[in-house]
């Protein structure tokens, strides 16, 4: 078999849904690169493979193109298409999107992006022979097998057990007529290799590593990172506003109403201390500040509760890969008093960050009587933000 006969289809269509707030995880940021572009990258030097098939969430294939594909110069993708509501629906699509079948196609996760080169010619060499083949590593720890009401039933031995992997490599005509049987029967595997086995047909194992791990929640990315040598980016912001005080409003700080004979006057319900807060925030990631995206002229955002303007805010530094670490932050006023108020608004601002409420600091003090705030005329607010990458 020429080299050039082997095929790949990458599947990265998930939709991170164990991933948290964020873009997902086969776009997110490691190591300076996207996910899946990694993936891509070690594909693209394995002279085993002629073409690739990249598999993405529908309505992402332009994006996938035009960002990845494109700036990464990924010259043997033949195509990029939509996947399915399953995963093994998205590995039939990318079946079927080759301009001519391969002798040998390899499947591999495309949030396995630490994948080395030999695991996937292995592979492709073992499939050559076998027909079917799947990148696995040993059990290390004791597994034990438990009944419904979670007591062992048994320890499993351990000398035969295995964790597999991708990359997967099969004959095309193998692994397309072992989809085609599931499609009939309407099975539904959780890799490609049990649609092989259940037709009766040997598959063989190819060691791997156990750096080779697929991404799928906060911890997998910090490992990861790790594995790369990666430190994590932390990026901090520091927020100030201040609003005059006026009759005849309410006094809003951390979405709690604070009773007293003046409010805080303003076009939302100038509430200070989440203003500060999304300050350091939208500073933290390097983003525009608040009256670009709340403009004060905007009848939208009238009387508008500064905690859903936070929550936005929030979705805005997700969408840039960051999440927030810890915020600190201090009222400064003179009346009145805050400091039975303040737990309550901490514990807002966490619920609408996301965060536990102890990485939420909320701080009160006065200025003695002096300037602005002495004199009652307003409220200033100051915060720090800490944000890393998701």
């Amino acid at each position: 078999m020429r080299l050039a006969e082997a095929g790949a289809v990458l599947v990265a269509a998930g939709q991170s849904v164990r991933m948290g707030d964020g873009p997902r995880k086969q776009f997110r940021l490691l190591g300076g690169l996207p996910v899946i572009s990694r993936a891509l990258a070690v594909f693209e030097g394995v002279a085993a493979i002629g073409s690739v098939v990249l598999v993405v969430p529908p309505g992402e294939e332009d994006y996938c193109r035009r960002e990845i594909v494109e700036p990464g110069g990924y010259r043997k993708v033949a195509a990029v298409v939509a996947g399915g509501h399953h995963r093994q629906d998205s590995v039939w699509k990318g079946l079927g999107s080759f301009a001519r079948p391969p002798e040998i196609v390899v499947v591999h996760d495309g949030v396995r992006p630490l994948v080395r080169p030999e695991y996937i010619e292995a592979a492709v060499a073992a499939a050559v022979s076998w027909g079917a083949a799947v990148v696995a590593v040993p059990v290390k720890d004791t597994l034990k097998q438990a009944d419904a009401a979670g007591f062992v039933v048994r320890t499993l031995p351990r000398e035969e057990l295995y964790l597999a992997q991708t990359p997967q490599a099969f004959r095309f005509e193998v692994l397309h007529a072992a989809h085609l049987k599931a499609q009939q029967d309407g099975f539904y595997g959780t890799d490609d290799a049990v649609l092989v086995e259940r037709q009766g047909l040997p598959v063989k194992l190819v060691f791997g590593g156990y750096e080779n791990i697929k991404l799928t929640t906060p911890e997998d990315f910090t490992v990861a990172r790790a594995l790369l040598g990666e430190r994590m980016p932390l990026r901090v912001g520091f927020g100030y506003d201040v609003h005059r005080l006026a009759p005849g409003r309410p006094l809003v700080l951390g979405g709690v109403a604070v009773p007293w004979e003046k409010g805080l006057a303003g076009h939302s319900d100038a509430d200070v201390l989440s203003h500060a807060v999304m300050d350091a925030l939208l500073g933290a990631a390097g983003a525009r500040d608040i009256g670009h995206y709340f403009p004060p002229a905007d009848e939208r955002y009238r009387g508008i509760s500064s905690l859903e303007l936070l929550s936005r805010v929030r979705e805005t530094i997700a969408a840039q890969g960051f999440g927030v670490a810890n915020v600190d932050a201090t009222l400064v006023a003179q009346q009145p008093r805050l400091a039975p108020f303040i737990p309550q608004m901490a514990a807002n601002l966490a619920q609408v960050l996301g965060i536990p409420v102890s990485l939420v600091n909320v701080k009160a003090t006065t200025t003695e009587g002096l300037g602005f705030t002495g004199r009652e005329e307003g409220i200033a607010a100051y915060a720090v933000a800490l944000l890393g990458r998701l």
